[in-house]
């Protein structure tokens, strides 16, 4: 539900740029910055990057169903509850560092007039999902640092948002099959 859930923010806010800024490329893209052996994540430049940095429960529902009986009885665990940090960081080459700032202002305007989602005003959305809400989380000098140094890269332009709230339960579990891509046949019997 995370990989969906931002693969679908990503799309609506490609699609606010393509409105208001007339371009026809995906200029926002969900990637990593850089991979596990230190090389970029990303291929091309001058982009957004909707980058995943952490994951929070949220503090609400902590309660557990179940009977108070003595007898043992199958316990319904409550849904989890949690929040995303989500990092959007402009990666502009050096000379296009004012248009990494522009871009980083495009999302903020973005989430300052749009920041409550719905399955109703955002039909790409999960239906599992009965709202998402952005708030800037304001990192601090240190807080920052610390997730650049984290992720293994060079500060970009950026901005980190916390998505409030995905529910998990084990009815998001699905059996996992690969889609298929092509069928051919064989035409010898034998």
């Amino acid at each position: 539900m995370i990989y969906e859930t931002l693969s679908c923010i990503t799309e609506v806010v490609n699609q606010h740029f393509g409105r208001q800024l007339h371009v026809n490329e995906e200029k926002v893209v969900l990637s990593g910055i850089v991979n596990q052996d230190g090389s970029i994540a990303i291929q091309g430049e001058n982009k957004v990057l909707v980058t995943l940095i952490n994951i929070e429960k949220e503090a609400i529902g902590k309660g557990v169903a179940g009977s108070n009986s003595g007898l043992m009885q199958a316990r319904s665990m409550p849904p989890v509850c949690i929040n995303l940090y989500v990092l959007f960081s402009a990666y502009f080459n050096g000379n296009n560092y004012a248009e990494a700032l522009r871009f980083i202002s495009f999302v903020m305007a973005f989430f300052q007039s749009h920041n409550v989602f719905t399955p109703a005003d955002t039909p790409s959305l999960d239906r599992r999902i009965d709202k998402l809400v952005f708030e800037m989380e304001s990192m601090g000098t240190e807080r920052l640092n610390n997730v650049w140094a984290t992720l293994g890269a060079k500060y970009m332009p950026s901005v980190v948002y916390k998505m409030r709230m995905l529910s998990f339960d084990d009815s998001i579990i699905r059996e996992y099959r690969p889609s298929v891509s092509g069928i051919t046949t064989n035409d010898k019997l034998l």
